[in-house]
């Protein structure tokens, strides 16, 4: 690792996740019930789709179809993810999951979901 590098990730570092103060990003669009309220933090952006941020999401339905690669980490909550024509997975805190450019389903949200995400 480089000095510029090391530089860089000492900038983005957060010890306190649950203390840091996300901005409101409004309802998700990809709910499919009531509202679901959001808040997050981009931590990093680089060039094109790339992006690391930590994003926070009320519990509820929703459909996605991925148009970009996503990584997740969940730091609290938890989730049913389910892929057209596949099996549902239960995703919550502690575990990391991907969803790959073009992954269409659902997610069904039980509790708040915390997660730090990968764009890419």
């Amino acid at each position: 690792m480089t000095a510029s590098s090391q530089s860089a990730l000492s900038s983005v570092r957060i010890r306190d996740v649950a203390s840091l103060e996300l901005d409101d990003w409004g309802p998700l669009p990809e709910a499919t019930g009531e509202p679901m309220a959001t808040e997050g933090k981009k931590l990093w952006t680089g060039e094109g789709i790339n992006e690391v941020g930590i994003w926070k999401c009320a519990a509820g339905p929703s459909r996605w179809t991925f148009e970009t690669n996503e990584s997740i980490t969940v730091l609290s909550g938890r989730m049913t993810a389910t892929a057209d024509g596949g099996e549902a997975v239960e995703i919550k805190a502690g575990d990391s999951a991907v969803f790959p450019k073009g992954w269409t389903g659902t997610w069904d949200i039980h509790d708040t979901i915390l997660k730090v995400y990968t764009v890419f």
